[in-house]
């Protein structure tokens, strides 16, 4: 059997495909590229250029290759720029999705697992979050989300196959064997940010809010290592593969970091200083969102083993510096 990976040429992605071939699947990726990085795509996996709007395409896909289980990462995400321009989000995100999960469906696709986000929450006043937790998504970017898990959950009974939902929080670091990382020159992720501000590629760092209602007044985070999250879809895949059924899980560590804190833990590991310059809120970004963990590690017997700011951050800076050292990637 094989595996489909969409988006498998991004951040997130292109750790999930390298954990899928290093444990011996066969893999195949889909990506339009227009933000992925062929570089980024296993040599052993077979890139297909395209777009998960393509249902004929897809189809396609799932047949010739045998195709059992669909892992979908394809999506836009930042928040700020959903804000900005919602009907983008809702066509790549939802409208592309519901292309993607017919086709599969049609195609007799077995198991999907589905990348979705902890966005779907909103500013939940329970903390940690579980869930449970009705969704109030803050922003477009969370809301696209949020309608895939509903396109699931009437498409997977009414079709026959099984969902694993996983709602990332806030996803960090790189391979700690420098395969692949966020190779994304001008992302957003904070943490990305700040390595990137300690090699000069930035002329600092800015911080939006600090007057939220958290202990030193920046936003609060459930930061969770790359490499644990890839574990995560392995033990959904395997979990869903056994005969379990579908689930939404939440996907973090059960405790935050302000961002003054991963300010702090970037210089401490770097030993270098950057400008800080604090701006006003950002539409969207709720206070303080943390996971409540217990449902993936009783479920997926799911134990992270990367828990930790400093190694987060570690290997974090170590990518960026790879990147820094060799000509900038070309999003084909």
């Amino acid at each position: 059997m094989t595996v489909l990976v969409t988006g498998g040429a991004g951040y997130i992605g292109s750790h999930v495909a390298y954990g899928l071939v290093d444990r011996g699947e066969r893999v195949v990726v889909l990506d339009n590229l227009l933000t992925g990085f062929r570089a980024a795509v296993p040599l052993v996996a077979q890139l297909v250029i395209g777009d998960v709007g393509d249902g004929d395409l897809v189809g396609a896909l799932i047949r010739d290759h045998d195709i059992d289980a669909l892992v979908h990462f394809a999506a836009s995400t930042v928040v700020p720029d959903s804000v900005a321009d919602p009907a983008a989000y809702y066509l790549n995100n939802s409208a592309g999705s519901l292309v993607l999960l017919d086709a599969a469906a049609r195609a007799g696709i077995k198991h999907v697992v589905f990348s979705s986000t902890a966005a779907v929450y909103g500013s939940p006043e329970r903390q940690p979050v579980g869930e449970s937790e009705p969704p109030a998504p803050l922003s477009p970017y969370g809301t696209s989300k949020w309608m895939t898990e509903m396109m699931l959950r009437d498409i997977a009974p009414a079709t026959g196959f099984s969902f694993a939902a996983l709602r990332y929080f806030n996803v960090a670091g790189a391979d700690p064997a420098g395969r692949t990382g966020q190779s994304t020159r001008a992302a957003t992720h904070l943490i990305k940010a700040a390595v990137q501000a300690v090699l000069g590629l930035r002329p600092g760092l800015d911080v939006y809010g600090t007057d939220y209602p958290t202990a030193d007044g920046t936003c609060v985070r459930d930061y969770i290592h790359v490499t644990d999250l890839v574990g995560a879809h392995l033990a959904a895949l395997d979990y869903l593969r056994g005969g379990g059924g579908s689930i939404t899980l939440n996907a973090g560590y059960g405790h935050g970091s302000s961002v003054r804190e991963v300010i702090a833990a970037v210089k401490r590991i770097s030993g270098v200083d950057f400008p800080v310059t604090e701006r006003p809120r950002r539409p969207g970004d709720p206070a303080s969102i943390v996971a409540d963990t217990r449902a993936i590690r009783s479920v997926l017997a799911w134990s992270p083993a990367l828990d930790d700011l400093d190694t987060i951050v570690r290997h974090a800076l170590a990518w960026e510096r790879k990147l820094s050292a060799a000509p900038p990637p070309q999003a084909d």
